[in-house]
């Protein structure tokens, strides 16, 4: 195949990706999390071990890469990274991009916006980082991450999304969404495709945020990848139960799209600054949102309802791999399969 995918500790290539999550936090800090000075000096070792031990539970199951769409505004670190993956052997992708605007560290770009250079420097910046590699590390990330509010894709996101765009018509780097419960999806498709963006190389992520199947249909008809990327989460983001999004992953499955469809968590392993101190109400329901959560519980309850292992199979080791090589064929041809079986 030969077509290279960046990791933390360089290219491999894509055929060598196997059993892949493509959506993990190993380390996550809300922006402000570093002037939180009761938190405790950052014990670097402490958190290398943790990581390591985050990542050896993911290859219990099989697990050979992982992409980590850590935002650069919310703790993304490298080299930390990278020395969990040369300890442990899994594959990490890291990305470039920014959170959306609620929960972002907004003021520097807004300020910037504000002077009208916003826009071109954040193309710089992913251009320079995906070509050159990041603050003088070498590692290149391998994904770009963007992300939109709820109900809406805000002028300072926008910025992201056309910058995001752009780079990807230069490069040929994939580019991994967030949408906040699921909204704007179709949005954000359509403003990437009219920025320039490859369909086969889009992954809308989070939308199994919303449990409406004809949402689905619309972003999948597109021709990008859907994300099913939060298994486990349930209870807050305004995240459905497993079980309701199960049913529209089950769904779209037997109607398909299945080679358009994509796995994960979302999990947060490590948070940087102080750990969050949940009610135990919210604590019972996330208590297996955890990156071995759909090895040990969602797959085997997807094969008991009668989804078949090899497409399951094929969901976590294929898909993963033509984020990166690109499949318009297979995916207009997906697309009319799931026409037929709607008709």
């Amino acid at each position: 195949m030969n077509q290279p995918v960046e990791t933390v500790t360089g290219p491999v290539d894509a055929s060598k990706l196997g059993k892949t999550l493509v959506h993990e936090h190993f380390f996550f800090g809300y922006p402000g999390f570093h002037g939180d000075f009761t938190r405790g000096r950052f014990d670097w070792n402490e958190k290398r071990n943790q990581g390591i031990e985050v990542a050896e539970r993911i290859m219990q199951h099989g697990v050979e890469t992982v992409i980590d769409p850590t935002p650069n505004d919310c703790g993304r670190n490298p080299l930390l990274l990278r020395e969990i993956s040369e300890a442990t052997g899994l594959q990490i992708i890291c990305s470039t991009g920014y959170y959306y605007e609620g929960e972002g560290a907004t003021p520097y770009f807004t300020f910037r916006q504000s002077l009208g250079t916003a826009e071109d420097e954040i193309h710089e910046l992913f251009l320079t980082e995906v070509t050159e590699g990041i603050e003088g590390t070498g590692i290149k990330p391998g994904i770009i991450k963007l992300a939109s509010s709820k109900g809406e894709i805000t002028p300072y996101e926008k910025m992201f999304f056309r910058a995001g765009a752009k780079v990807q018509a230069q490069t040929g780097i994939p580019i991994l969404t967030h949408t906040q419960e699921g909204t704007m999806g179709l949005e954000q498709v359509k403003l990437l495709l009219e920025h320039g963006a490859d369909p086969s190389k889009l992954v809308i992520g989070h939308m199994c945020g919303t449990t409406d199947i004809h949402q689905h249909f619309e972003v999948l008809k597109q021709g990008v990848y859907v994300a099913f990327d939060r298994f486990g989460l349930q209870g807050i983001v305004g995240a459905p139960a497993d079980e309701e999004r199960m049913a529209v992953f089950l769904g779209l499955a037997a109607l398909g799209y299945e080679k358009q469809l994509l796995l994960s968590h979302d999990t947060v392993n490590i948070w940087l600054g102080k750990e969050p101190i949940l009610p135990e109400s919210i604590a019972h329901l996330l208590r297996n949102w955890t990156p071995v959560h759909l090895f040990e519980r969602i797959i085997p309850m997807m094969k008991e309802k009668g989804c078949p292992e090899e497409k399951l199979n094929k969901i976590l080791n294929e898909n993963p791999m033509h984020i990166f090589t690109g499949r318009k064929e297979e995916a207009e041809k997906n697309n009319q399969a799931g026409k037929a079986g709607l008709s």
